[in-house]
């Protein structure tokens, strides 16, 4: 039979015993697209639209206020279809140099993953299919494009397979050149991003975190004496606990009085409008500023009964009911001080003190030496160490962890995530045989599955395994994190790097391996129970079948979420129904307007790392599976690029160390790939391709292990004669400078923050490396893909990042440095209030009262004649602003 009568007669062939395994694979094909398509349709539609009008949810990065002027990025026209030529034109690099290290190489890896797709589909479209499709064998439909085609029960079959191991070799040595490619990549950008002035001069590039600190070495002149004079700063944690519960219950009294303000303020304000509709008199009169201070203006328009109030009982809804905002300024007045004299006791030392010593370099050189060398005699004292960490993302809690719990809670925290892998198990397997619903219907007591029209068993077989799949592996995430914070990770990027490995690993067991294993064995149990001479065969055309489920699996993330990441259509609804019915005050109102949705690196990365490594592992039994990862992929790429330019904001900053873990995730794929071919080979009883494989498969471990030898050391840390280098280059800008300063002005001072990097060309005889390295290097587009040492070098890459030369103290003004480890707890200070101005009064009246207790303002809020709140969203910046602190 033809492979074209094959494919045609799928549906004739589902009542025999190969039919059976993959009858349905393109009405679920169809049926996943026919679902899919038109979600997808729908949500770019109401995009195209409502980009141009919501520009706050669709492009806040080009215009929101709380953004410093670099962090935006231009604006896009106004068309339908008018705005994808700009798009096209920002080049990735942007978000290298107006948001992070992550946000670029997030986007440079799955540009990478599209890139291996592409070109596995060109290098086995070509020559597997013609071979896969004359093969012989009785595979079906889609099936006929696939390995399981080919007949290894005649030497001609046999032979064929050769081409599979060929192509094996020369894709999967692709896969791992273009790792080690990106790999020296990576480590030439990091360093020139990590050894910039813009990031050397931050505190955190300036810090290494001690944990498990011996108690005698909780001292600061013990650390300087064991660094000399390289130390600026040492922060000794201490307890915090009980001031972390005074502050929490400050601040929560404090937000209760500001809601209760507000919620006075309006409601007087109601009532005067109401009076001023029907004419009352004098319900247009402005009382003075001084009436407005001395007088309570809320008693002319509201009775006593209805000021707010609450019970001091359990939920407030039992125990004596109080005046809420009489009750929180007595409240303040209390906590407000005993918060500053439990600040003041913790600065003195008083407090007890925890293994865990923050110690601030003079320069990022120092940082680094003490980083890296040992720095104590015994096991597991003052290790593990972290540099780069900011204040802002310590978790404070995993530092009063002692060494011995630590070693503990990883254990337990293994076999927790181990017995989770486990237990897992059991839905995905379900999903898994919901995909092979077709081999279901031909058990007994499931025969009236045959009823069930074709389209409707396409859907069951095709979309809602994929749908079921994504919604399990949603919650697992969650569950990753605090797992992390229960190990004692120190930080939220740890969090973050702990669970991108942890997730990788669960989706790759669980996703791929498990799913597969219950496909296979559902299609192949019955053929061998009936026929167990047949094991071999059966075996080799059943494992490549399983590639239907992933090409559904493919198209509902690539073409619903990957649109779904673009468009936002649900979280657009979530954001408008929050803004207008739960922002009651100007400070949630504001709040929910600024702050930019934040992408989870450690979920989200390893989503996309396990498609590749399925379309790694199928290239070459599979390789039609390539067209949809490709498609995938290269969605999922235009969304995210869009996403990062012009919508989200980096909340975590690993300083890209999810990178090279990714790119050495994706040997998970090269191994996995190996091994299906050789247990195929085996069972084909095709020794010369077995061969090959083989020797495929060492060749692939030992360049895997010389690969880690060589470069594992610069992955992770920052050499020491680029830091030498580097900071010989900068001092050598700085003697420009002042040669132009005495010159009597230059041309770069205009403000421009590269300026200092302009001058690059006139000292370049400074630079790493000497003056001949700086000579513009060329070649074609094959020397530069094959030499990543000389075409993406540290030098090249240097001209990449941004390289803003503002001095220190600019930096960090005031007590910031002095208080930047301290936990926030020592250095929170009361919150300012902000309530809404309104013409009653009533606002000016509140702050005269509370002012002595705590800051608070009317400033930059109004109600308007429907009493709602009305602020300038557009660019102004509210009194409870806050610069954002470049650590």
């Amino acid at each position: 039979m033809s492979s074209l009568d094959n494919l045609e007669g799928g549906q004739e062939n589902q009542g025999e015993a190969r039919g059976d395994t993959s009858g349905s694979s393109i009405s679920g094909l169809v049926s996943t697209l026919a679902v899919c398509a038109p979600i997808a349709v729908v949500y770019l539609v109401i995009f195209l639209i409502l980009r141009r009008s919501q520009r706050r949810f669709y492009a806040p990065r080009t215009y929101l206020g709380s953004l410093r002027e670099n962090e935006r990025t231009p604006g896009l026209d106004g068309g339908l279809f008018s705005w994808i030529g700009g798009f096209w034109k920002i080049p990735d690099v942007y978000a290298l140099k107006h948001q992070s290290l992550d946000s670029y190489l997030f986007l440079r890896f799955l540009r990478l993953c599209a890139s291996i797709c592409l070109v596995g589909l060109i290098l086995t479209w070509p020559i597997l299919f013609p071979i896969n499709a004359t093969g012989g064998g009785s595979a079906s439909q889609l099936d006929v494009l696939s390995y399981s085609n080919v007949n290894v029960e005649n030497s001609s079959g046999k032979n064929r397979l050769y081409a599979h191991a060929f192509l094996g070799w020369i894709f999967y040595g692709f896969v791992m050149y273009l790792i080690m490619r990106e790999c020296i990549f990576y480590i030439n950008l990091r360093q020139a991003f990590l050894l910039s002035p813009t990031y050397a001069k931050r505190i955190s590039s300036r810090t290494v975190l001690f944990t498990s600190v011996p108690e005698h070495y909780l001292d600061e002149a013990r650390f300087k004496k064991l660094f000399s004079d390289s130390v600026k700063r040492v922060w000794i944690t201490g307890d915090t606990e009980k001031l972390e519960e005074l502050v929490e219950e400050r601040d929560k009294v404090a937000m209760k009085l500001e809601k209760a303000q507000v919620k006075l303020i309006k409601l007087a304000n109601a009532a005067r409008l109401k009076a001023l509709k029907k004419g009352g008199p004098a319900a247009d009169e402005t009382p003075t500023a001084m009436d407005a201070e001395t007088a309570d203006a809320s008693a002319r328009w509201i009775p006593q009964k209805k000021r707010p109030t609450h019970r001091l009982g359990p939920l407030g809804l039992v125990g004596k009911k109080v005046d809420t905002i009489e009750w929180c300024r007595s409240e303040l007045q209390r906590l407000v001080p005993a918060v500053e004299a439990a600040q003041s006791e913790y600065r003195s030392g008083k407090t007890k003190k925890i293994p865990a010593v923050f110690v601030e370099f003079f320069t990022q050189s120092d940082a680094q030496a003490a980083y890296q060398v040992t720095t104590h005699h015994q096991a597991l004292q003052m290790t593990p160490k972290f540099i780069g960490i900011q204040p802002k993302e310590v978790i404070w809690k995993s530092l009063r962890v002692p060494w011995w719990q630590k070693v503990i809670r990883r254990y337990a925290v293994i076999a927790f995530i181990t017995a989770l892998i486990i237990f897992w198990a059991i839905p995905v397997t379900v999903v898994g045989f919901i995909a092979q619903v077709s081999t279901l219907q031909t058990i007994p007591f499931l025969t009236w599955l045959q009823q069930v029209p074709g389209w409707i068993m396409g859907v069951i077989s095709g979309l809602l395994p994929s749908v079921a799949l994504s919604i399990l592996m949603s919650l697992v995430p969650v569950i990753m994190r605090l797992c992390a914070k229960l190990a004692g990770e120190p930080s939220d990027s740890r969090v973050e790097l702990f669970t991108q490995n942890a997730y990788f690993w669960f989706q790759l067991i669980q996703v791929f391996l498990i799913t597969t294993v219950s496909q296979s064995a559902l299609a192949t149990v019955r053929q061998i129970s009936e026929n167990p001479g047949s094991i071999f065969s059966t075996l080799s055309e059943a494992l490549p079948k399983s590639s239907s489920f992933y090409i559904s699996y493919f198209i509902v993330q690539g073409v619903t979420l990957a649109v779904n990441v673009l468009t936002q259509v649900v979280g657009f609804a979530i954001f408008v129904l929050i803004l207008k019915f739960l922002s009651n005050t100007p400070r949630a109102l504001y709040q929910k307007w600024a702050a930019l949705a934040a992408i989870s690196w450690g979920s989200v990365l390893p989503v996309y790392t396990t498609i590749a490594v399925i379309s790694i592992t199928y290239a070459v039994v599979a390789p039609l599976m390539l067209f949809f990862s490709t498609l995938g992929m290269g969605l999922f790429y235009l969304a995210y690029r869009y996403n990062i330019l012009f919508v989200s904001d980096t909340k975590v900053d690993t300083r890209g160390l999810l990178y090279p873990r990714a790119l050495k995730q994706l040997f998970a794929g090269v191994y996995l790939a190996e091994i299906c071919l050789i247990g195929l080979f085996s069972v084909s009883v095709a020794i010369g391709p077995l061969v090959i494989m083989i020797i495929l498969f060492v060749f692939s471990i030992l360049f895997h292990l010389t690969l880690n030898s060589v470069l594992d050391p610069l992955l992770y840390t920052l050499p020491r004669s680029l830091q030498v280098e580097e900071e010989s280059f900068n001092n050598n800008v700085e003697d420009i400078d002042r040669k132009d300063s005495g010159r009597g002005g230059s041309e770069d001072q205009n403000g421009d923050s590269s300026n200092a990097f302009k001058k690059f060309t006139n000292v370049k005889k400074f630079a790493p490396g000497g003056e001949d390295n700086i000579v513009e290097k060329k070649g074609n587009i094959v020397s530069r893909f094959l030499k990543p040492w000389i075409f993406a070098d540290y030098l090249t890459l240097r001209q990449l990042v941004p390289h803003d030369e503002t001095p220190v103290d600019e930096l960090y003004p005031g007590d910031i440095q002095d208080n930047a480890y301290y936990p926030p707890a020592v250095s929170s200070l009361p919150p300012l209030l902000w309530i809404p101005e309104d013409v009653a009064g009533v606002s000016k009246y509140e702050i005269a009262q509370t002012h002595k207790i705590i800051p608070i303002t009317d400033e930059g809020c109004q109600l308007d004649d429907k009493n709602k709140l009305i602020w300038d969203s557009e660019g102004a910046r509210p009194p409870i602003w806050d610069e954002k602190i470049y650590y």
